[in-house]
């Protein structure tokens, strides 16, 4: 087994890849992936579900490794897309969460005891921007959010999504669209 100075070095295929002979290995993708997976789902679905997801999308992702296209090196679309997934099986719970951001004007993880990463609500949510995500058609949300919190590029979110680059700009475009009105509506006092 090499060390792990060595896999520090090793692309995302090729532990997928080794992972398929010492499972343990698939330990380095978590390590690498997991803090800014949390951080992503925690704006999503506040922080006492984002531990769940995580938890959720990487015991996916490692039952279905061996289907991994080990042609990426970079597994982050992936693993944002099985996110994905299991954040739309609890769509329930984020709109929830944008509810009760909107009647309180709080988020969940500015809550006083509730430890969250550094900057994680930095213009992240507001209570118009709040309405406004809540209005969008999940499918809309998901392209929007993955390029705007998990900050992939329009290739990493039609990887993620299963999609294509075109439906992605589309969709990215309406969903910027539909933001706009809706924060210059709230502006304007309509």
């Amino acid at each position: 087994m090499t060390t792990f100075r060595e896999d520090v070095e090793v692309d995302d295929a090729a532990l997928i890849e080794r992972s398929l002979n010492e499972p343990d290995v698939f330990a380095i993708l978590f390590d690498r992936h997991a803090p800014l997976l949390h951080r992503y789902v925690t704006r999503r679905l506040g922080p006492s579900e984002a531990e769940d997801v995580v938890a959720d999308t990487f015991l996916a992702a490692f039952q279905r490794r061996s289907d991994y296209d080990r042609g990426r090196s970079d597994a982050r679309p992936w693993l944002y897309g099985i996110a994905s997934n299991v954040i739309g099986k609890r769509r329930r719970t984020e709109k929830n969460l944008y509810r009760a951001y909107i009647r309180s004007g709080v988020h969940p993880a500015e809550i006083p005891g509730v430890q969250v990463e550094d900057g994680i609500n930095t213009l992240a949510v507001n209570r118009p921007l709040a309405q406004a995500l809540l209005k969008l058609k999940r499918a809309d949300r998901d392209v929007l959010l993955l390029v705007a919190w998990a900050e992939l590029n329009y290739r990493e979110v039609a990887d993620a999504l299963a999609i294509p680059v075109g439906t992605v700009a589309s969709r990215l475009n309406r969903a910027r669209m539909q933001i706009r009105q809706a924060l210059n509506q709230e502006e304007r006092g309509e």
